[in-house]
């Protein structure tokens, strides 16, 4: 499977999620997963890389051209594959096109919004593909307190909270992405309008 993974480029984040991040890409990568991912070097980008690389997995990085031209981010040279892009957009749609399900991995302003907008998708039937969020340590809880407040105050629909999960360990995240089923989401419920 072509996993389409999500997380920091940050160098300077806790050795915990690195470790985390290597360790979710080696076994994913022994398990006979290959990686579609943003293509950085540093923080959870490439600790994920280097864990799926250390299994002998498939690479595709999928960067902007702008990045490596004006040294946004430290770029990840040992992909099997590198595509650049001309936008933001079109490397956030390779990726997407790319892959069959998505993690999420710790990261700040650039994965949430790639977080919101697969589960966004997902919600309006433009894709039906596992999304799993690697919650180490807890980090993504408050997201996950922000979207259960939305449906409490009837924001986003109760069916909505089968659209991703909230997982410990790699090995969660594993087993959810292979047996994973979209036919436990009612499709139809999701945005229903009531009046």
């Amino acid at each position: 499977m072509r996993v389409c993974v999500y997380g920091a480029a940050s160098a300077k984040i806790d050795k915990k999620f690195l470790d985390e991040g290597f360790r979710l890409g080696k076994l994913l990568g022994e398990r006979g997963h290959n990686l579609v991912f943003g293509a950085g070097s540093d923080g959870m980008m490439g600790a994920v890389a280097r864990g799926f690389k250390t299994a002998g997995a498939h690479i595709h990085g999928v960067i902007p051209k702008f990045f490596e031209e004006n040294g946004y981010e430290a770029i990840y040279y040992e992909c099997d594959q590198l595509t650049y892009t001309k936008t933001m957009a079109e490397r956030k749609t390779i990726m997407e096109d790319e892959c069959e399900a998505f993690i999420i991995t710790p990261g700040g302003i650039g994965t949430y919004e790639e977080f919101f907008q697969v589960l966004t998708l997902k919600q309006l039937g433009r894709h039906k593909k596992a999304i799993a969020l690697l919650n180490t340590d807890g980090y993504y809880n408050p997201i996950k307190d922000l979207l259960k407040n939305g449906m409490q105050n009837q924001f986003i629909n109760d069916e909505c909270e089968k659209l991703c999960v909230f997982l410990d360990t790699p090995e969660q995240v594993a087993e959810y992405i292979e047996n994973y089923s979209p036919n436990d989401i009612c499709w139809n419920c999701l945005k229903r309008i009531e009046k």
